[in-house]
């Protein structure tokens, strides 16, 4: 069934093979994608992902597929909206599916085993990365992970994804994480000006986290998700000094670039 999608030509030249997906459709309210996603796909195995990301029937896709060995398949012509980022939102904008390029890394994630990520693979998605952004001009700080944009659902491509990796190649956002310490810490049901203050930078750089003075399920779940990101050391839900310190260096070195069409 899958066989009956049209083919295209690719857009990377690092894409070895193009297997199309019928998942996709026309980019909504934006006249070109500005957030690049990573994904890790979540699959017990990579063919098993690949024939979920082109079944009709799972309404699901991503632009690429890096492969553990390094291989790249393109799925959706980088023009179309492909089906990736489900619920989700970043910088208050909710279609990120139009806003993006997806790319999954094959791995089969969280729920079996969470391997390293080979550093071969590494190598192609950075790769890769660096070659989307000669097509578009995607800001450092919205090369994000699939949890900054759905903290409450996602958890890829997760703490073992080496963004320090890509980091010296020009690709993303980062600072070195301040190492974990014994200290005042914020968790959830707690509340106050200190609390206000964390969500209002979660805010700012992206996060969907309500700027309300406790400490609710929702921002445990950013504060997760940042940490899988940004202090991959640890990875709690609870604001220690060192999460709080690496957030305010990462919102003061954040790229003045333009964020994107609306």
């Amino acid at each position: 069934m899958t066989d009956a999608a049209p083919t295209f030509p690719a857009d990377s030249p690092l894409a070895a093979e193009v297997l199309p997906s019928p998942n996709h459709g026309e980019r909504v309210g934006v006249t070109r994608p500005d957030i690049l996603l990573l994904h890790y796909t979540g699959l017990e195995s990579t063919a098993q992902a690949v024939e979920w990301l082109r079944s009709p029937e799972r309404q699901v896709s991503a632009h690429y597929v890096v492969f553990e060995d390094g291989r790249i398949i393109q799925l959706v012509p980088e023009a179309r909206r492909a089906w990736h980022a489900g619920v989700s939102c970043w910088g208050g904008a909710r279609d990120i599916n139009s806003r993006s390029i997806g790319i999954e890394i094959a791995n089969p994630g969280h729920d079996f085993g969470y391997p390293p990520f080979p550093a071969i693979q590494i190598e192609a998605v950075t790769a890769l990365c660096k070659d989307i952004l000669t097509r578009h001009p995607i800001p450092p700080d919205r090369v994000l992970a699939h949890s900054d944009v759905a903290p409450a659902r996602k958890n890829d491509p997760g703490e073992k994804f080496p963004w320090e990796a890509l980091h010296r190649f020009g690709v993303g956002h980062l600072v070195e994480e301040t190492p974990p310490v014994d200290g005042r810490f914020f968790m959830r049901g707690e509340h106050g000006q200190p609390i206000e203050a964390l969500q209002a930078m979660l805010a700012l750089y992206g996060y969907e986290v309500p700027v309300s003075g406790t400490y609710c399920d929702q921002t445990e779940a950013v504060v997760r998700a940042f940490q899988r990101h940004f202090r991959r050391s640890r990875v709690d839900g609870i604001a220690d000094v060192s999460t709080l310190q690496t957030l305010y260096r990462l919102c003061m070195s954040r790229p003045e670039t333009d964020a994107g069409d609306a």
